[in-house]
């Protein structure tokens, strides 16, 4: 599988009206994205894919449903169902609020790779660098740190647990 490198979308016009309407106080994933913008790009994990091969979902996405997942305390079957099926994630990922999602197996696969390439650490510090850039992250989530490295790598978002 490849990658091809793309940028992450403004979000969409219709997803920000409906969102910021239906919570106008925003959200956790709304907040997360208001604060940081897109704190990944697909260029941050080439590394992890091949240069030949029909290209894979673009990592940046599934990079930034792994952090959602994570706060959530999510299965990769149930952040899958969040990405498909609220306006809040949506919004957090630039997605029209038609777009179908994403297969869990997708989820899995990345943080494969992740392990696979040793750079599952990655995911934290570009978020906490991008953070220091534009927050102060620890007033927003403070719990957010604990154990990140230790369960991106093992438990982190199993399958289907």
């Amino acid at each position: 599988m490849s990658c091809m490198p793309q940028k992450i979308p403004p979000i969409p016009e219709q997803t920000a009206s409906v969102a910021h309407q239906a919570f106008p106080k925003g959200t956790t994933a709304m907040n997360l994205r208001d604060e940081l913008g897109s704190p990944y790009e697909d260029e941050d994990f080439k590394s992890l894919f091949g240069q030949r091969g029909q290209p894979g979902q673009p990592p940046g996405r599934p990079a930034m449903i792994a952090v959602m997942q994570y706060i959530g305390d999510l299965s990769d079957r149930q952040a899958a169902d969040e990405v498909r099926g609220r306006i809040d994630w949506k919004y957090a990922l630039s997605l029209e609020l038609d777009d179908p999602g994403i297969d869990a197996s997708v989820l899995s696969e990345f943080r494969q790779r992740l392990v696979r390439g040793g750079v599952e650490q990655q995911l934290l510090d570009k978020l906490l660098a991008r953070a220091q850039e534009r927050c102060e992250f620890r007033k927003l989530w403070p719990e957010f740190t604990c154990g990140w490295p230790r369960r991106i790598g093992g438990s982190f978002g199993a399958a289907d647990s």
